[in-house]
Formats: structure tokens, sequence, C-alpha cells
């Protein structure tokens, strides 16, 4: 599914498209496609809210495939194997952000379906460093949206510095935050969701939320630590209001609303805000191992690869209450589904 040139997600402007198939390089690997979460990020692509350095693209960065091939000095993985590959494709390994363990803000990081074609495709290439064994817990469906929602969200928790027994408000709770909670609550914090939709109120108190309401509403206590998932920059004075004195608030979007002026008292008193940017491969590791260790529990709903489109369209709507995914290995050729 290949964006040609960016538009709104209700013009349907990803197209079916023969491509020429990928060929490893050296260190690379050839995956063939099994699934691939839609992330908002997509969205933001697709609609050229984020700077785009690549036309026409796949977009695609939450794959779970099988390694078809492997280049002449590929030795991680042989072919059969199962990996994931998620948003953070290469980074230079020289510069001062990369020295320091800071790889998730390399300056000449590239970043799959945005720099690299992606995983809305029957098969993609990756460098071996950047792909990652997926545990056998989780069927392919189930694994995609831990490849990115699962990963920001665990690192946006952990900027937090939340401990157990804390309370944590949620902003927002779609894929990432519904695997998010699942981590949280495992380690003993007590967790708020702030959500508009019924459908996602009830998905949190039955992944373990303490209590779910409107943004605009009170928790039952003050909080010691906030993420916002959602887009939304109305909601960082909410939060901020919301958090006690030394707490975090937390940003998991790659892309927000304008942010607006503020009093400086709803900062005072040492609150912080910080944002989430991206991922190292130690935050991929770390949260394929906890969710294989907690079991984390995915909600998914699957589509066609060339449904695509549609599930953009409902996930900018707010009208998907799990995790959309591209069953691509449903499909029959040219992603057209299998009868």
């Amino acid at each position: 599914m290949l964006l040609r040139q960016p538009a709104l997600a209700e013009t349907s402007p990803l197209q079916l498209s023969d491509l020429p198939d990928p060929r490893p390089g050296p260190s690379e690997i050839l995956v063939n496609v099994k699934a691939c979460g839609v992330c908002r990020t997509d969205l933001h692509i697709v609609e050229a809210e984020l700077t785009l350095p690549k036309l026409p693209v796949v977009p695609g960065h939450q794959i779970v495939g099988i390694v078809e091939a492997a280049g002449s000095r590929a030795t991680r993985f042989r072919p059969g194997d199962r990996v994931g590959i998620p948003w953070l494709n290469h980074t230079c390994g020289q510069c001062a952000f990369c020295r320091r363990s800071s790889e998730n803000l390399c300056d000449n990081a590239r970043f799959t379906g945005l720099h690299v074609d992606g995983g809305y495709a029957e098969r993609v290439v990756v460098h071996e460093d950047f792909a990652y064994r997926i545990p056998a817990i989780f069927a392919d469906t189930e694994a995609a949206p831990l490849l990115c929602a699962g990963v920001i969200g665990m690192r946006a928790y952990r900027l937090t510095g939340i401990q157990p027994g804390e309370r944590l408000g949620m902003y927002g709770f779609g894929a990432s935050a519904h695997v998010t909670i699942q981590v949280a609550v495992h380690e003993g914090c007590e967790v708020f969701v702030f959500t508009r939709g019924e459908e996602h109120r009830r998905l949190a108190i039955e992944l373990g939320a303490a209590w779910a309401g409107a943004a605009e509403e009170n928790a039952p206590a003050g909080l010691d630590a906030a993420i916002i998932f959602a887009p939304a920059g109305w909601l960082v004075p909410v939060a901020l209001r919301a958090v006690r004195k030394g707490g975090t608030v937390s940003l998991a979007g790659i892309h927000m609303t304008p942010i607006p002026e503020m009093e400086y008292g709803l900062l005072y008193e040492e609150r912080v805000l910080r944002s989430a940017a991206n991922s190292t491969r130690k935050d991929v590791e770390d949260l394929l191992s906890a969710a294989a260790e907690i079991p984390i529990r995915t909600e998914v709903r699957t589509f066609a690869l060339e449904e695509a489109n549609l599930a953009l369209q409902l996930l900018k709507s707010a009208r998907l209450t799990a995790a959309a995914v591209l069953d691509v290995a449903s499909a029959g050729p040219h992603g057209r589904a299998a009868q």
C-alpha cells in the first residue's frame, strides 16, 4: 500500500501497488511480512503532519514476519526465524547521542515507513541489528502492536519515574495505553484512565484501571504522574493540574496539536513536562521481555492489506476500541484477501 502524495485519510491516499521485491544488502535480512500494526504515526505520515523525507513511501513500522533470506554478512537470524521490525530503522553510532546511549535521539536516525519502505507490504528488508525475536507466546497479529504502541508506551511510562503503589493517570486509551496499563498494574500502580469513549472506559476497567472517566472529570485522588497518549495539546494543562508537586507528565505522541498558553503555577513546585521520543533497541528488548512475562494481552482488530485506508480512517475518527493490525499473512497475491 503505497503513499505517492500525502492527503487526508478520508480520501484513501494509499494505493495498492506492485513494486519490485526488495533485496537484502550484506548485513540485511529479507522478511516475509505476516502482520503490520497500524499506528497513529502512520496517520501523521499519510496526512503530512510529519516532514516526509521520502516519496513515494510504504508506511508501517509494527512489523512481524518470517526471515526469507539473509545477506552475505548477516548472521543473527536464519531463514524461518520469526522477527519484529519497529520504528527505529538505523542509527549512526557516532553522534553525541549515540555515544551516550541515547540512540533514540540520533542526529542521523532513520525510521521504518518514513525514511525507508515499511510493512504495509508483503516483503521488507532491514539491517539485522534492528530486528528482534518475537516471543512464541504471541500470535503474529497479537505481537504487532507491541513493536511501537507497546514500546513507546513503556518508554513514556518509565520517563514518569513512577513507583509501585503510586497513582498514574492516562489521558487517551488507544493501542499504546491499553498495553501500558498492563505493565503499570503488573508493577503495582493504581491507574486512573481519562477517555471519552464508553468502550475504552470499559476496556480500561477490564484491564485493571481503578477508575475511568472523561478528561474533564476529577479523579478520585491526586496523581503522582501522568501520560498523555491522545494527540491533544489542551490536555497538557489538564494533566498538570491533576499531578502532585514534583510529579511528571509524559507526552507519548510524536505529534500533538498546539499546547495552549497556561499559568506558570501549573509547572511550579517542580512539576515536570517531558516528551518521549522514538525508542532505543533496549526499549524494544525490554518491552518484549516484559510482555511475555506478564503476559500482556493485546486487543486487536484485523484488516486485509488492501484495507489500510479504512483502518487509518477508523483510527482518525476514534472508532477503534482495539489496535488495528493488517493481517498480511491471510492475503493472496497483491494483498487481496484469500478466498
